[in-house]
Formats: structure tokens, C-alpha cells, sequence
């Protein structure tokens, strides 16, 4: 195990420095007043990302995707993360879902994906069944060649912007040993279908212009030439994504931090106080020591899981240890960046309040803090039959 990097790939994460640092950065600041992404700004973004080959890298090479391996791709989303979450949409990377399309799915879907003139999102999250993803209430049931779906979908991230969603319904009933569980159905809807409406969702103060929606579906009937994979099977569908999904947000926390971590260190070898540079006191410092050390162990653990996964031995508990360590870490860092800054680090100013603030939904979203915990001790405990 060698994470040293290949020149290929420094010069993948230089390449993406300066992307983000040219193209996404300097709109940073407009995103944050006005809580919007303009469309024209979208379209200028997506065409850079086409023209530097920054769009759709996770996806294979003879589909016309980038083509990026796992430890690659867990670089490129690490520098995606120095920068605002909203302006990333327009630096698209389709889920990882769609490669379970079928070959008439692929050139309605997920080809026009990679080519940039379609977009998706993903609808699983409701507002009773969070974390408790198997009590979802959404249904899906068949009427002759068509499903009829009813139901409400929350938090769903995109929709306003996206031109089909990838829906997770309840489909059936199968009798357990536990008792009756609910069998799990995936769906390709377009968004214009009758009987889908979509509703902006409450204002988040993390991630200002990124905006989550409402999907409510009623009586909207979907053809059985849209499920995607196969009928009461969608939960095969998912779970080849929620590992890489975790992993991509852990990454993204790294660089978060780093950024961070950069502003806060120029900070205080700038700024003086009782007649010298706040970084040589120690309570300064050893702050600044206690951050660089955190995000080096995030860091490694984000590229072993990033590695174990191109080397398919990567299991349920290293992503969820490499989410749960890099989202929380990245709490503490920008907490303490903001304790450095001071009565400034609060203020629109300096931009690291914004750090702080966005830190907060990583340790919720794609699986709470207290969920990696559940799958990392049921793993440390299933040896032991306990």
C-alpha cells in the first residue's frame, strides 16, 4: 500500500486545483449573497468542465466518461471539496446508479447524462423514513404496464435543477424472520411526468445555493420500461452506491479542511497582537498543530478506503469510518479556524463562517454520524456473534 502519487495523478490534483481556483472561486461570494446560482453562470461552469474533460470522470471511458479509477476519483472529488457546494452541480458527476441501466435506458438516460444535456437526482429520504430507509412510505404499485406511485419525497438535492429523478419506492411486502419487511423498487421519472410535483424545500444554512426540494407524486404513473434493475430489487441498485456516495463526502470534508486550515494559518501569521503575529503564541499554535495533524489522519484514511475500494476489498465499515472521522473532523477544524480568526472569523467577511457553517450537514446527510457508528461496532462485534 503505497499512496505516494503517480504523476499522472499530481497532475490530475494540480489540474483541479487550478479549475476550481479559476472557474468556481471567484463566484464563491455571489453564491453566498444571493443564495442562487445563475443559469448562465451553470452553463459557463459546465462548459469549462467539458472543454478541461472535468465532466462526468466517473464514468467509463467507452461511454464518453473520464474514465477515473476509484483512488483518482477520490482525488479529483478532494479538491472539488475547497469550494462551494453549489457551484460543484455544474461540474457534473452522474450517480454511480446508472450503470444498472439497460441498453434502451443508457440512450434515454445515462448517455445524455455524460454528455452534459441531461441531469439527475436521487429521491430516497422522506420525511418519516431518514436514516430507517425500509419504512418509506412512498408506493409504487403496478397497474398494468405501468406503476402508480404515490407518496413524498424530502431533502432531495437538485431537483430544481435536475431533468429526472431516480426514485426509491416501496413495492411489496416479503414475510421475515423478523417480521414483514418492505421490498424496494427503483425508478427513472421525468420530472415533467403528471402527477410529480416538485416544491422548493426549506431554506439549510449550509451550502448557500444549493437547494434541496419536495417531490410529491400523485397517481403519477410510470411505465415498467423505467424501473431501474429490477422490481423489488432496488436496494441492489443502491448499495453500490451509498459506499462510494460516503467516501466522496468524506474527501470533499478533506478539502474543506484544508482550505480551512489555509486561511486560518495566513491569518495568523499575519495578523498581531501584544506587538507580534498571533501565531507564536502557543494557544495559537498548538491549535494550528492539532488541525494539520487531524486532517493528515482524515487524509489517509479517505485514500486507504479510496484504495481498498479500486482493489474491490473495501467494505461497508471503511467507508463508514473514513465518513464518520472525515465529516467530524472537519467540524473540529473549522471550529477551531474560527476561534483563530476571532470576533472576525464570524464575520461575511473573511468567508471562514462560511467553513463552519457548511460543516454542519456533513455529519447528517448520507448517513448520520450515529449510523457509521451502528455499522462500524455491528462490524467489530459480528465476529464474536454479539
Amino acid at each position: 500500500m503505497n499512496f505516494g502519487l503517480t504523476s499522472e495523478q499530481q497532475m490530475l490534483v494540480e489540474a483541479t486545483r487550478a479549475f476550481v481556483e479559476a472557474e468556481l472561486v471567484p463566484y464563491e461570494n455571489e453564491v453566498e449573497k444571493t443564495d442562487h446560482v445563475r443559469p448562465e453562470l451553470i452553463k459557463q461552469i459546465h462548459a469549462q468542465a467539458i472543454k478541461s474533460g472535468f465532466y462526468a470522470v466517473n464514468m467509463p471511458e467507452e461511454l464518453g466518461g473520464g474514465g477515473l479509477d476509484h483512488f483518482a476519483f477520490t482525488l479529483f472529488e478532494r479538491e472539488l471539496g475547497r469550494t462551494s457546494f453549489a457551484l460543484q452541480y455544474a461540474v457534473h458527476r452522474p450517480s454511480n446508479i446508472l450503470r444498472a441501466c439497460n441498453d434502451e435506458q443508457k440512450e434515454r438516460y445515462l448517455l445524455p447524462t455524460i454528455r452534459g444535456e441531461r441531469v439527475e437526482c436521487l429521491a430516497i429520504t422522506e420525511p418519516n423514513a431518514g436514516s430507517d430507509v425500509r419504512s418509506m412510505q412512498t408506493r409504487a404499485v403496478p397497474e398494468g404496464d405501468d406503476f402508480v406511485i404515490n407518496g413524498t419525497k424530502h431533502f432531495i438535492s437538485y431537483a430544481d435543477v435536475a431533468d429526472y429523478i431516480i426514485l426509491f419506492a416501496s413495492s411489496g411486502i416479503e414475510d421475515t424472520k423478523r417480521g414483514p419487511k418492505r421490498l424496494i423498487t427503483s425508478f427513472l421519472v421525468d420530472k415533467d411526468t403528471p402527477g410529480l410535483e416538485v416544491r422548493m424545500g426549506s431554506r439549510s444554512v449550509s451550502h448557500r445555493g444549493f437547494h434541496h426540494c419536495e417531490l410529491v407524486f400523485n397517481n403519477c404513473r410510470v411505465h415498467k420500461r423505467q424501473v431501474l434493475g429490477e422490481v423489488h430489487h432496488g436496494f441492489d441498485v443502491a448499495n453500490t452506491w451509498l459506499g462510494a456516495t460516503r467516501l466522496t463526502v468524506a474527501a470533499q470534508c478533506v478539502g474543506r479542511a484544508q482550505r480551512a486550515m489555509e486561511m486560518a494559518t495566513q491569518w495568523a501569521a499575519t495578523r498581531k497582537q501584544f506587538g507580534q503575529t498571533i501565531g507564536k503564541f502557543q494557544g495559537v499554535s498548538f491549535k494550528l498543530a492539532d488541525m494539520a495533524t487531524e486532517i493528515e489522519a482524515a487524509n489517509l484514511l479517505v485514500l486507504q478506503t479510496a484504495w481498498k475500494t479500486a482493489e474491490g476489498t473495501a467494505q461497508d465499515q471503511d467507508y463508514a469510518m473514513a465518513k464518520l472521522y472525515a465529516t467530524e473532523m472537519l467540524a473540529r477544524v473549522t471550529d477551531q479556524a474560527v476561534q483563530i480568526f476571532g470576533g472576525m472569523g464570524l464575520m461575511e467577511e473573511t468567508g471562514i463562517e462560511r467553513f463552519w457553517r457548511d460543516a454542519r450537514v456533513e455529519r447528517i446527510w448520507d448517513g448520520t454520524s450515529e449510523i457509521q457508528r451502528h455499522i462500524i461496532s455491528r462490524a467489530v462485534l459480528r465476529p464474536h456473534e454479539a
